[in-house]
């Protein structure tokens, strides 16, 4: 991966990793229990984008697996962020479909 290639793709997972836990926190602050699957999908995509960010800093190759997972927890997310109404769910949904094309790109 090229020094451009990775900046770019480390942006888009940073900013989805960003707006997850800001959604994360936008759902959790409604208090509804139909929140629920949201405030964990936002967090566990969180997690994900984080981690798959160091392991490909690190060149290792499991790093592939993380990256696979964080597509896959990615597209749960933005599925469920979909059903959600409001300005940040959307571009929630948004950043985390770009993630997911990423990851899967990095995973390739």
């Amino acid at each position: 991966m090229t020094a451009e290639n990775w900046n770019q793709a480390s942006k888009t997972i940073l900013e989805c990793f960003q707006l997850c836990l800001e959604c994360g926190a936008e759902c959790a602050d409604q208090g509804s229990k139909e929140n629920a699957q949201c405030i964990k999908l936002c967090y566990a995509c969180a997690d994900a984008c984080a981690l798959c960010v160091k392991l490909m800093s690190s060149g290792l190759p499991q790093s592939n697996s993380a990256c696979r997972t964080c597509a896959e927890l990615c597209e749960a997310c933005a599925a469920e962020c979909e059903k959600m109404d409001g300005e940040l769910m959307r571009k929630c949904a948004e950043s985390c479909r770009q993630c997911a094309q990423m990851c899967r790109e990095m995973a390739a």
